[in-house]
């Protein structure tokens, strides 16, 4: 039992509620369960609740036990002072010297929810919690309407842009409010693609993206910073006449621009089961191309609600280097060098719709949210363990919107067996 379970008995009124008692005996009418409250203090407020025929309006709180209350030290917190019922599983303060009080000695009414609850609803319950499918209603899945699917699905990607604005908006605050800064070390972040993201995101910080515009005419003087920064260009044992260069350079601009102690180690790179085209060496090499490609990365993102006109700005080539060079000095016959199709919609999905969602915020405009959602539903579906698992129940995924709305359902909800704040699950759990 979990008190998850009991704000949904109460929220929704899934008990007996004739000649309701409290465990007094006084008796109990809810004219209002009130509102759930996810921030601190009582579980739920302005309820209004009709108790030994006096009205009274506050607030509700739960637990799973009588006695959570004085394990809790609600009886010395004045913030529960105005609950007006006390709602609980099971009752074990059975006697009236165990009454529960508040902070002045009055005597808080308490209501048993155990003996008034139906068997078949606890059995439904039990069902999704005890699951050991990842997703605990894969098997009643079927069950559900396509409505209550979609109402679901969206409810998890608004979640998804609130949440990845948020970070958006800590990167942000980090930069000075400073949104060119901004989305720059986010698409540094992004172009780490998971295994190497955080050592993509030290770079960013360590060099500003000022510097890299100033040298935007010659490729080869960003690419010098980043890969100088980075680490890589220290232990190459048999150095050929690009890295000869990227080493003069890095020197000078090390110290123009203070590089040197913000230098990574090479060996925060990861390289162990990566494909060539995702080797560090090449990233970072494409990075450097679409930074200094474009005069500001922030108004492309933010200025574009056409999703193929985005991608094809994306797809970029890097330096002629790394047409024959997945790493330093090791040349191959035939390279992979351009940021594919694949990769450009990666970017789009991870760094331009959160930043459109962030920046929507910051503006107090929706419109630039539109754009976001726009975006992903121009977007197809990514293809992954995940939305394979979806898709294998009937999910229907066709584009980035409903993918990365299956995604954050599987995490946020799926996984941590919040079924009750699901709408899949509570419609399962109505019957």
């Amino acid at each position: 039992m979990t008190e998850s379970f009991l704000y949904f008995l109460w929220q929704f009124q899934y008990f007996n509620t004739i000649r309701l008692t409290t465990t007094d005996g006084e008796a109990v009418q809810v004219l209002h369960p009130g509102f759930r409250n996810y921030d601190s203090g009582p579980d739920f407020t302005n309820a209004r609740l009709l108790i030994g025929g006096q009205t009274w309006g506050g607030t509700v709180e739960m637990h799973l036990k009588t006695s959570d209350w004085l394990a809790h030290r609600h009886q010395h917190d004045r913030a529960y002072d105005n609950v007006i019922l006390h709602v609980v599983w099971q009752n074990d303060q059975p006697t009236l010297s165990q009454r529960i009080e508040r902070t002045n000695g009055t005597i808080l009414p308490t209501l048993e929810l155990h003996p008034i609850t139906d068997t078949a609803l606890i059995d439904r319950y039990a069902l999704l919690t005890d699951s050991p499918d990842s997703i605990p209603c894969a098997g009643q899945l079927q069950r559900v309407s396509p409505l209550r699917l979609t109402a679901m699905l969206d409810k998890a990607m608004l979640q998804r842009l609130e949440r990845k604005a948020a970070g958006v908006r800590a990167v942000h605050n980090h930069t000075n409010n400073d949104w060119e800064e901004t989305a720059y070390r986010l698409l540094a972040s992004n172009m780490g693609f998971k295994i190497n993201a955080e050592p993509m995101t030290q770079l960013s910080r360590a060099v500003p993206l000022k510097a890299l515009l100033k040298h935007r005419d010659v490729l080869y003087q960003s690419e010098a910073m980043l890969f100088g920064t980075a680490g890589l260009l220290d232990a190459i044992s048999e150095p050929d006449e690009y890295v000869n260069r990227l080493r003069r350079e890095y020197r000078f601009f090390s110290t123009k621009y203070q590089l040197a102690d913000r230098q990574l180690s090479a060996v925060a790179w990861k390289w162990g089961r990566l494909r060539p085209a995702n080797f560090p060496t090449l990233r970072l090499a494409q990075f450097a191309r679409l930074v200094t490609k474009h005069a500001s990365l922030f108004s492309l993102f933010v200025g574009s609600s056409d999703a193929e006109m985005l991608l094809n700005s994306l797809q970029i080539s890097p330096s002629d280097y790394w047409h024959t060079h997945y790493r330093f000095g090791k040349a191959t016959l035939k390279g992979a060098p351009a940021l594919g199709r694949a990769a450009a919609e990666n970017i789009v999905i991870n760094t331009v719709v959160p930043l459109l969602a962030a920046y929507a915020h910051h503006r107090e405009q929706p419109a630039y949210l539109d754009r976001a959602v726009a975006l992903l539903e121009q977007l197809p579906a990514e293809h992954n363990r995940l939305t394979k698992q979806w898709e294998s129940l009937g999910l229907g995924i066709r584009t980035a919107f409903d993918s990365q709305a299956a995604i954050e359902l599987y995490n946020e909800f799926c996984t941590q067996k919040k079924c009750l704040n699901c709408q899949i699950g509570v419609g399962l759990m109505k019957g």
